[in-house]
């Protein structure tokens, strides 16, 4: 059976898949990403999986797989198959492409950025089915978006495109990594929540779930943290909705596991804010953690596919 290897390269773990044609995952597996251990050690572990990926399918299918496609974090070249840097790997101008595809004996490999990849995922067979103009945003550790056109993932001129989570909706607000005040993800993230929420509690291993399940059951200073955040969200997607008029927003990462929790007051938040501007179908990613896997995966069907046209 044809198939291709998908990786999707986290901070703290790698997820991957062997995908058909049609997308269905064949098999999945997981690994550590050990990060602790160092950025030559972290691509040895990527080069490792992969190749361990390859003689499963070929043990299980008869067949090697026909390409792969792997999304990590951070800044990407994805045209020459470079990860240009990434803050949580420590690694800097990694000839992934490259060094996998030599490992894997010459297939042709795809290089995505995660949230992109994710974006792409949820786009073609996920919660953005049938939307020729969409935008993904998840709220997670940090946030950043991607902005879906006619089936793929506009990455922009330099490959910054959809980095909703800088734009600044408080100037006098947080400071951000990345050298502003009152960045989205400063206040609206999950880990933002997690912040929030353990000083306002008191207790410093809480974080946003337990915020989430706070509000739920009517916390005032739950409330209070929870408004906040969706207050500042909902003024970053109309800051995202009025530059680029999306069909459909679909949010997910951690914080969207609260559900109604999040959604019901967010679209409240976000249809009070617009005046012109056409309000688009909010809603829950579909496709979860596994978003970026299969993201994965879409890329390498995708190379092939350009492959053979060309």
């Amino acid at each position: 059976m044809r198939h291709v290897i998908a990786l999707d390269v986290g901070g703290t773990g790698m997820k991957a898949a062997l995908v058909g044609a049609d997308g269905a995952l064949l098999h999945e597996a997981r690994r550590a990403t050990g990060r602790e251990r160092g950025p030559d050690a972290v691509v040895e572990t990527i080069l490792r999986f992969a190749a361990e990926l390859q003689a499963y399918g070929r043990g299980r299918f008869g067949e090697g797989a026909v390409a792969a496609g792997v999304a990590v974090p951070g800044i990407i070249d994805a045209e020459r198959g470079i990860a240009v840097y990434a803050a949580n790997l420590g690694w800097r101008d990694v000839p992934l492409r490259t060094l996998i595809g030599e490992r894997l004996g010459g297939i042709p490999v795809a290089l995505g950025h995660d949230v992109r990849a994710g974006g792409l995922a949820e786009g073609r067979i996920g919660a953005g089915k049938g939307a020729d103009r969409f935008l993904f945003v998840p709220l997670g550790t940090g946030i950043a978006g991607a902005i879906g056109i006619a089936g793929g993932i506009e990455a922009g001129a330099h490959g910054y495109a959809g980095e909703i989570g800088h734009v600044v909706v408080r100037p006098d607000g947080p400071d951000c990594g990345c050298g502003q005040r009152g960045c989205l993800e400063t206040l609206a993230s999950a880990s933002a929540v997690s912040r929030a929420w353990a000083a306002a509690s008191g207790d410093p291993r809480a974080d946003a779930a337990d915020c989430a399940k706070a509000v739920e059951s009517g916390d005032p200073a739950a409330l209070r943290v929870w408004a906040d955040a969706v207050d500042a969200l909902a003024a970053g997607l109309v800051t995202a909705l009025t530059l680029l008029d999306p069909r459909t927003l679909i949010i997910g990462g951690g914080l969207a596991e609260a559900g109604e929790t999040l959604f019901t007051p967010l679209r409240a938040a976000v249809e009070e804010r617009v005046t012109f501007q056409k309000l688009p179908h909010i809603v829950p990613a579909a496709l979860g953690d596994t978003a970026g896997c299969l993201g994965a995966g879409l890329l390498a069907w995708d190379l092939l596919s350009t492959e053979v046209s060309a």
